[in-house]
């Protein structure tokens, strides 16, 4: 069996759309749209669906010591019940654009936010801007 057999996240053939007109609440399904406009207009490539729940723009290949090893969405986003899980916002440097975005909570690999009513859309597309534009350059 390989390090990464029981990946699970893993780009599928499920149609974005289709899996955001399932999102609940409907102010989570509105706000998950307008960041997919959002990252189609920084990243200029297509949404696909990682996994059954993350919406993710372009990959990367991770290794880790113990030998686990798979992709994953450079960005990416999940609109789940509770909050919208962001992903790729944290870099170096991101700390500063982070503390202005509004309220939220940062876990190891992900920001998760509620509305985005509350948030400055203005520095989370800095942020999402920021994190492509590095992801292009390393």
């Amino acid at each position: 069996m390989s390090a990464n057999a029981d990946a699970v996240t893993v780009p599928t053939a499920a149609s974005v759309d289709e899996f955001l007109d399932r999102a609940e609440p409907a102010g989570r399904r509105e706000d998950a749209y307008l960041l997919k406009a959002i990252l189609d207009r920084i990243t200029g490539v297509p949404a696909v669906m990682w996994g059954p729940s993350i919406v993710g723009y372009g990959s990367y290949h991770y290794h880790y010591a113990s030998g686990r090893q798979g992709d994953a969405p450079l960005l990416g986003f999940s609109p789940r019940k509770a909050s919208m899980s962001l992903y790729g916002l944290q870099y170096e440097g991101s700390a500063d654009l982070l503390d202005r975005l509004g309220p939220h909570k940062r876990g190891a690999g992900c920001v998760w936010v509620g509305r985005f009513s509350g948030l400055d859309l203005t520095v989370l597309t800095e942020l999402y801007t920021e994190a492509w534009r590095r992801a292009q350059t390393a």
